[in-house]
């Protein structure tokens, strides 16, 4: 197995700076990120404002349209972006939410695309991006198993042939116990010729680590400079330094798998003689038959290996031997 790639969320933590973007573009890479994510969309395309007010969750109360003017990232911003993340050895790409978008990423010779588990609805823009023929990644979150499979079929019929799909809970912040990360399971085994990840919004980084473990081959979180300054994700996204801590999680997590050989780990080695090994429970003249209480188990490793113990029964000493001594082959000869 190897570490996941792990995805540095942008979204709306900029907070309407351009500056602080870039800033967290470079902590992104110093904490150790593969790819840095940002989203292309204007207000107008992304909704009517027909009764868009948000009725439950972190946003309650707030309009659609109010939300994306906050969220909104200026397309002027991109090339300064990209070129910021490509700078710092980064993938720089984007969720991509409707043609205008479309096209102005692929002006931006943008490498991969987004599908956001709220658009995963949308076969006609999933179809659109797909013609694209290049790198997808699609997020799961709210469908079901219909949704998902309408999903892929468009994706790999429209031309996608390096698809990724990505476990997601929508909540913000999600619940660990909503994370259904045996679901990464079930999308490998129904999409074998599909990568899977995951996009996280549950705090902290155990999900992300025990995902990891699980396998999954990109790992997607928010990132921001400050979650004490606010903004629209704040709430459920990651700092800096908690960012680096989560890359280590998820290389260690899998690092921790190893093998399934079942063979002593290399650190292991040097305790190998303290093991227990048999020695003789008295003193014993050249002649005498061994028996079962003849002999005892103890530290450190000096004799024969105790599951011998029944091939030693009624062996005969060719050589006197004393109490405390381990017992070799040499006692036998």
């Amino acid at each position: 197995m190897k570490p996941p790639f792990i995805v540095a969320e942008l979204s709306a933590n900029h907070l309407g700076s351009k500056e602080r973007a870039l800033q967290i573009i470079a902590a992104a890479a110093h904490a150790g990120a593969d790819a840095v994510k940002f989203q292309a969309w204007t207000p107008g395309a992304m909704t009517t404002g027909w009764d868009d007010t948000i009725r439950l969750g972190p946003w309650s109360g707030r309009s659609l349209r109010e939300l994306y003017k906050e969220a909104f990232t200026p397309w002027e911003w991109f090339p300064d972006m990209f070129n910021e993340a490509r700078r710092n050895n980064m993938v720089p790409f984007a969720s991509v939410f409707d043609d205008g978008a479309l096209a102005f990423l692929e002006d931006m010779d943008c490498p991969v695309y987004k599908i956001a588990s709220f658009e995963l609805v949308d076969l006609e823009l999933i179809h659109k991006v797909a013609a694209k023929k290049k790198p997808m990644v699609m997020s799961t979150g709210m469908a079901d198993a219909y949704e998902i499979r309408r999903a892929v079929e468009t994706a790999v019929g429209g031309g996608c042939t390096d698809l990724t799909l990505l476990q997601c809970t929508s909540a913000y912040p999600a619940p660990p116990e909503d994370a259904r990360l045996l679901d990464l399971k079930t999308l490998r085994w129904t999409y074998p010729d599909v990568d899977v990840g995951l996009s996280d919004h549950t705090m902290g980084h155990t999900v992300a680590a025990v995902a990891a473990a699980l396998g999954a081959q990109m790992i997607e979180k928010h990132l921001t400079m400050s979650r004490a300054e606010g903004g629209p994700d704040a709430g459920f996204s990651m700092e800096p330094h908690e960012f680096a801590d989560m890359v280590k999680a998820c290389k260690i997590a899998v690092q921790s798998m190893g093998t399934r050989n079942h063979a002593e780990a290399k650190s292991e080695r040097p305790q190998l003689d303290l093991r227990r090994s048999l020695y003789y429970a008295k003193r014993m003249p050249a002649g005498t038959p061994i028996g079962e209480a003849d002999m005892v188990a103890r530290r450190p490793a000096l004799g024969i290996h105790p599951h011998r113990r029944e091939s030693l029964l009624n062996r005969v000493l060719t050589r006197d031997v004393m109490g405390g001594q381990p017992v070799s082959e040499e006692d036998f000869k």
